[in-house]
């Protein structure tokens, strides 16, 4: 068996960033292009367009920055808004409607209702996040239940299985671990649950609110530990070269030593390189058998 890859969304165009917002905000072309450029020369296999939820003008600006972005690159678009109406003209400008990945479908009825008929119709693939009416799902159990409504409800409508990419959503560390283990554990159900379905996540999730320079020893091993149950694709920060190198299938060694981690197969720290070792102890903290604190690298 070769090494393992995950198929890479970048993330960083996105309404938050203090520079591609108001490029947004002022339909201005030229940082977002430099952008779509950049994230596909550094590995990008899809690049994520996240305009927000874009409530006041969400059709014009996701029409708008589909087309701004298709000008320059041919990476496939994953377009991602909470807006149904502005996914709905979002999808229309693309090129090719079919290539397009929806970000997302929420397990909530009104829109299921208005998004899985553009499915349908368009032909493209589909990220179903486990988010319901209640918002966040609490354990495994409760996102395999909200998984089997979703792909269900898709499936009946005719969206088969391969074109539909499972979130179980990813929590920042600093929350702790039980939410981070039960969606490790959601995903080892979830070939059994819908044979042929892919999975992705929003990586930097995990690092939330952690200082900028340590996020990413965390995405990091995240990525690694998810790869253990086979995670299709992650939506991450490709302007980290180590990140994307480790989804690209760089780093076997890596992820076997994270692998044995989780497995309780712990290897004599002492015996470890300063890397192993920072790789270990991140390990441990996403386990949640080690606590988290800002200075778990230097413990």
């Amino acid at each position: 068996m070769g090494s393992q890859t995950v198929v890479c969304i970048a993330e960083s165009i996105n309404i938050m960033s203090q520079t591609i917002g108001p490029a947004m905000k002022e339909r201005n072309p030229e940082p977002i292009q430099k952008m779509a450029k950049e994230e596909t020369e550094l590995g990008a296999d899809y690049l994520d367009l996240n305009i927000g939820p874009a409530k006041k003008d969400g059709p014009d600006l996701a029409a708008w920055i589909v087309k701004t972005v298709q000008e320059v690159v041919d990476t496939p678009i994953s377009l991602d808004t909470t807006n149904p109406e502005a996914m709905i003209a979002g999808l229309k400008a693309a090129k090719d409607p079919s290539a397009v990945l929806m970000n997302s479908i929420s397990a909530q009825p009104e829109r299921m209702e208005k998004l899985i008929p553009v499915a349908v119709e368009t032909g493209c693939d589909v990220v179903a996040l486990l988010w319901g009416p209640e918002g966040m799902p609490r354990d495994a159990n409760e996102r395999a239940a909200m998984a089997v409504d979703l792909i269900m409800a898709l499936n009946e409508a005719g969206v088969p299985n391969e074109k539909i990419w499972v979130d179980p959503i990813a929590t920042p560390i600093t929350l702790g671990a039980e939410q981070i283990l039960a969606g490790l554990e959601f995903l080892a159900m979830l070939p059994d649950i819908a044979p042929g379905a892919k999975s992705t996540i929003g990586l930097s999730n995990v690092s939330n609110g952690v200082p900028k320079h340590l996020r990413p020893y965390l995405d990091r091993v995240y990525l690694m530990m998810l790869m253990k149950y086979g995670i299709y694709s992650a939506i991450l920060n490709v302007y980290d070269q180590e990140l994307v190198e480790i989804a690209k299938g760089k780093h076997p060694d890596w992820v076997k030593l994270v692998h044995d981690i989780m497995d309780g197969d712990e290897p004599d720290p002492s015996t470890l390189s300063p890397k192993e070792l920072e790789i270990y102890k991140t390990t441990r903290v996403l386990l949640g058998k080690t606590i988290f604190s800002e200075s778990w690298l230097e413990l």
